[in-house]
């Protein structure tokens, strides 16, 4: 059996078992989240491959280092550390920066580009085998990561196993499932013999940190009293905290402590501290985990900031993981409980940004409202530091509101009063990561008001404060080729892509821009990297459709036009590209099947009217086509090729003095091809005169 494996067993020692008979010398990785939190059985992975892969292929690890130690930076024991950006330097209650789950995908693809790589250069003979046990209880990121392996990797070269219940798994992951072959593991002969007391199972089953799936230790917890049960969880929190990485104390740490003896001090600090680091790194899901735990441990009364900052959280952190009303709920709440000012104006802030960012419909105006209250606390808070920086970051969101409105000069206003204020009141290096906020929110802004040198200047000032964070690299390169300086922007999108895990936009990007510098053989690459990572991007599958397509590469045009089309039914930019293939082909009834129905559902898409003009003059009907073209020049205004076009249509109509007006309109207009307009204007004249 050589391909990927799913095995399915009640308890973990069966589905060993089904292991060791379906694989030869597997790398078996747990990944129950209460051991590690996110990316447990990943740390493990890594850990056995990398100190070879350092070894070997150092510029490989050098190449994918942000992401290796992106979620794990204990493995910079073995590879050294990743760059710093200002986000990672400033203190927690300064950062303003903060990653979703996009974030978190981009750096699992990172991880995934980095095994499959290394596998084929270290491939022997058999194929490389992990086994993600207990992926069923795995952290959401992992499951993700696992799903990701599975769609990528070549059995022949990584064979991944998923061991898990028979329950349900991430939709993505079960997805990623739904072709793989799955064993059923035998069940073992009987129960575990109870050769111990009860006090022996409950920290048989404490010390597996609440893993071990035998009934005898679930039920030897279950019956032991809950003060010694506290007592088992002490111990084993605090044998591991001596010398546990963020993982760890992510996972295990917090668990034992949440169930200690004392919940609502060590149990809060602890939920707390892997919050904050979750937060940190854009575990978007753990967030919510941690917050929600933390709030059953803690008395609001007694410690408010702490129930505050667990649910504010866990509510931010519903929004990159879809649970918008969740969110609100948890808002909501905060507004009905508390009375203190600065959870008012935070929460106002974050309801604004759920109304005018992500609920559906947006509502700009009653963010706009939302927001007037969080500055308006903000500038009555009595302490004069806070008053400032608070009012400071709340006129930014009053900005980005106003933007969203269409008053650009407004918003430009506010975040150009926001700068002024901290560089007049605050030293250099204060605040730091929000400053650089600010210019980056002042450069988008300036080019949205159409100043792009004044923005190129603030991006490139952005760059030189924090070279590792590879946004503004990308905005910079925007601007560069909207000024048509195609060299400057590779060069900006070359360095991005060497600092930065694989984000599919920046490949995406770079691959466009190869287009226009006409390598076709990197744009191709960059388009093909995307598309194996998210095979689902209809840009980027378009885009390397019509790149196959004008190549000539018609096959692997029409794989990649199939392809789209069972992702995305009915999607018209693949149906148009289908009938130009289609017409490539000289299958003219089918192309023109394909465009008839792009345009039953956009009736203007030009690309689609032109090219059923060509298909309706290859079958002799210039009246036809002259009317495509003709809705087509309505779509898109005097274009000369479009104009040059509807010129031989009404030629062969026996209309030359219809043709000639268009190619005299044509041949003034800039990028035309005055040839052969010049040529078919002797046609005409010498029509005309028969």
């Amino acid at each position: 059996m050589t391909g990927h494996l799913r095995i399915v067993g009640t308890t973990r020692g069966d589905r060993l078992h089904a292991v060791a008979a379906h694989t030869r010398q597997a790398l078996v990785v747990r990944c129950h989240q209460r051991l590690r939190g996110p990316y447990t059985g990943v740390d493990t992975i890594l850990t056995t491959v990398l100190p070879e892969a350092a070894s070997r292929w150092p510029e490989l690890v050098e190449e994918h280092r942000v992401a290796l130690l992106y979620g794990m930076p204990e493995l910079a024991q073995l590879i050294g550390p990743a760059p710093r950006t200002l986000a990672d330097d400033a203190p927690y209650e300064e950062r303003t920066r903060f990653f979703g789950a996009g974030w978190i995908r981009c750096m699992s693809q990172g991880i995934v580009t980095f095994l499959l790589e290394h596998v084929r250069r270290a491939h022997d003979t058999d194929a490389f085998e992990i086994v993600f046990e207990e992926a069923h209880a795995a952290e959401a990121t992992t499951q993700e990561l696992i799903a990701l392996l599975l769609r990528r990797a070549d059995p022949r070269l990584l064979r991944v196993v998923v061991s898990a219940t028979a329950g349900k798994l991430s939709d993505e992951l079960d997805g990623a499932l739904a072709e793989v072959d799955v064993v059923a593991a035998p069940r073992s002969e009987g129960p575990s013999v109870a050769d111990r007391s009860v006090l022996d199972w409950a920290r048989v089953y404490v010390d597996s940190d609440c893993t071990d799936d035998d009934p005898c230790a679930l039920a030897g917890y279950r019956q032991t009293d809950p003060p010694t049960r506290a007592l088992l969880h002490d111990r084993r929190g605090d044998a591991l905290a001596e010398t546990a990485t963020w993982g760890v104390r992510m996972g295990s740490v917090a668990l034992h402590r949440e169930h200690g003896s004392d919940p609502g001090g060590a149990g809060r600090a602890a939920l707390l501290e892997a919050q904050r680091h979750a937060v940190a790194t854009g575990f978007s899901a753990a967030v919510v985990d941690l917050g929600l735990r933390g709030r059953k441990v803690t008395d609001p009364l007694l410690h408010e900031h702490d129930y505050w900052e667990f649910t504010r959280e866990a509510a931010a952190a519903c929004i990159p993981v879809g649970r918008l009303e969740q969110s609100m709920e948890l808002y909501q709440g905060l507004l009905r409980r508390f009375t203190d000012p600065k959870i008012h104006m935070m929460t106002s802030y974050a309801i604004a940004m759920l109304h005018t960012r992500f609920l559906r419909p947006r509502d700009h105006e009653l963010a706009v409202q939302w927001q007037h209250n969080a500055v308006a606390i903000a500038g009555i808070l009595p302490d004069p530091a806070e008053r400032l920086t608070y009012s400071v970051f709340h006129d930014n969101g009053l900005a980005l509101v106003e933007m969203h409105r269409g008053n650009l000069g407004r918003a430009l206003g506010l975040v150009e009063s926001c700068i002024g204020r901290l560089d007049e009141k605050l030293d250099e290096g204060q605040w730091a990561l929000h400053r650089s906020q600010l210019l980056y929110n002042r450069a988008r802004l300036l080019v949205a008001l159409g100043r792009p040198d004044e923005a190129h200047a603030d991006y490139s000032q952005l760059v030189d404060m924090d070279p590792y964070y590879t946004d503004y690299l990308s905005e910079r390169a925007r601007i560069s080729r909207d000024r048509g300086d195609f060299e400057a922007a590779l060069a900006d999108y070359d360095r991005a892509v060497r600092l930065a895990p694989p984000f599919p936009e920046l490949h995406y990007n770079r691959g466009t821009a190869r287009v226009h510098v006409g390598d076709v053989a990197g744009a191709l690459a960059d388009f093909t990297l995307v598309l194996e990572m998210e095979p689902g991007d209809l840009d980027t599958r378009v885009a390397r459709a019509e790149l196959l397509l004008e190549a000539g590469d018609l096959d692997a045009a029409e794989s990649d036009i199939g392809t789209g089309l069972r992702l995305h039914p009915g999607e018209v930019q693949l149906l148009c590209l289908q009938g130009t293939l289609l017409l490539q082909r000289e299958r003219f009834d089918d192309a023109l099947e394909a465009l008839d129905q792009v345009l039953a559902k956009d009736p203007h898409y030009p690309a689609a009217l032109i090219n059923r003009a060509v298909v309706h003059f290859r079958q002799a009907k210039p009246e036809m086509a002259v009317a495509d073209l003709s809705t087509a020049l309505e779509a898109v205004g005097e274009d000369p090729d479009i104009l040059l076009n509807r010129g031989i249509a009404h030629l062969a109509a026996g209309r030359p003095d219809l043709a000639l007006g268009d190619f005299d309109l044509a041949i003034v207009l800039p990028d035309a091809d005055t040839d052969e307009i010049r040529e078919q204007r002797r046609l005409c004249t010498a029509a005309g005169a028969r």
